[in-house]
């Protein structure tokens, strides 16, 4: 988006953008450069079984 901010829905789209970028794309070093998302996808998967994947993010969700 360019330009200034006019509505309540611009700053809306821009925050949800960004939050769905910091979660599920940006790759962090510090977990092996993978996103936060599949990070924490694969410890449940090793910790709980592939069972409780599902259940692990309606939860998050």
């Amino acid at each position: 988006m360019t330009g200034p901010l006019k509505t309540l829905a611009d700053v809306e789209k821009l925050t949800f953008d960004w939050l769905d970028w910091y979660n599920n794309r940006r790759l962090h070093s510090a977990l092996g450069n993978i996103p936060p998302e599949e990070y924490e996808r694969n410890y449940y998967a090793e910790t709980n079984g592939p069972m409780n994947i599902e259940a692990a993010n309606k939860t998050a969700a």
